[in-house]
């Protein structure tokens, strides 16, 4: 999954690379608070995290070029494939994230602590879909597409798998969160960064697996926080993940479960975990 050319990134091309990204989006975000004053600041840096995404998809294919020497960049980053491989990939990784939601679901249903509502509207339906195809996409381009393709020019391919679930982790905001929370979060991130990782592993490079489970995941936890699932105040953060109302499920024990259930359905490609 790494650069096919002989070529190597160097390390300052890949520490910086995003981030002067994201604040070339910044900055060129902030004058839309100034043409259009009723923005909030949250749209402006919503538009300022797409401007750098549109920056991305502008940029990467002459990186890929210089950095790793590929001539087929969008191919190298698992983009690009014969049709049934990506819906292969696709729908695979889709299924994931359903059985990952619907064990989540079943287990706050079975102990008390939700109770199902079954009501989505049109509009939160379309968001669901909106947000799970956005932040599936862009994520997974970004994280197990060029970064892992980057660590894995300077690590080689199985230090890379665990590092950029780390690097994953670590850029969420967990940090918000209070004590014990905050852990749960992070170590559910971890989990999910190599759940992803060995995912497009498991597609043979194809990164689309692994957009259809992390947007599913996204999008469906949306659809069911929006009227399909009602969750109890008094649910446990350490079952259904911290966060109250909004509780994020990774970060809680039945995430961790589920994400552990995954792993070990994925044992046969654990060879970085214990080469590391």
């Amino acid at each position: 999954m790494g650069g096919s050319g002989s070529r190597r990134p160097s390390w300052a091309g890949t520490v910086l690379y995003v981030p002067l990204l994201y604040g070339g989006g910044w900055l060129t975000s902030r004058p839309l608070a100034l043409v259009h004053p009723p923005w909030r600041a949250d749209q402006v840096d919503l538009a300022g995290a797409v401007l750098a995404l549109v920056l991305l998809l502008l940029t990467l294919p002459l990186r890929l070029r210089r950095a790793w020497g590929t001539d087929q960049p969008w191919r190298q980053l698992g983009l690009v494939a014969q049709a049934p491989a990506v819906l292969r990939a696709l729908v695979r990784g889709l299924l994931k994230a359903l059985l990952l939601l619907g064990l989540v679901s079943v287990v706050l249903l079975a102990t008390g602590n939700a109770r199902w509502a079954g009501e989505l509207s049109g509009g939160a339906a379309a968001n669901a879909l909106a947000l799970g195809a956005g932040v599936g996409f862009a994520e997974e381009l970004l994280f197990r597409g060029w970064l892992l393709g980057e660590l894995g020019s300077h690590l080689g391919t199985d230090r890379a798998l665990v590092v950029q679930a780390v690097v994953f982790a670590l850029v969420h905001p967990w940090y918000r969160l209070p004590g014990a929370g905050a852990v749960g979060l992070l170590g559910g991130l971890v989990l999910l960064g190599l759940v992803l990782g060995l995912q497009r592993r498991a597609d043979d490079g194809v990164l689309w697996g692994a957009i259809g489970l992390h947007g599913g995941l996204v999008g469906g936890w949306f659809a069911l926080q929006a009227g399909l699932l009602s969750l109890s105040p008094s649910a446990p953060d350490w079952l259904s993940g911290p966060g109250g109302p909004a509780a994020n499920p990774i970060g809680g024990l039945i995430g961790w479960l589920g994400l552990g259930l995954l792993l070990l359905a994925r044992r046969r490609y654990w060879r970085s975990l214990r080469s590391c």
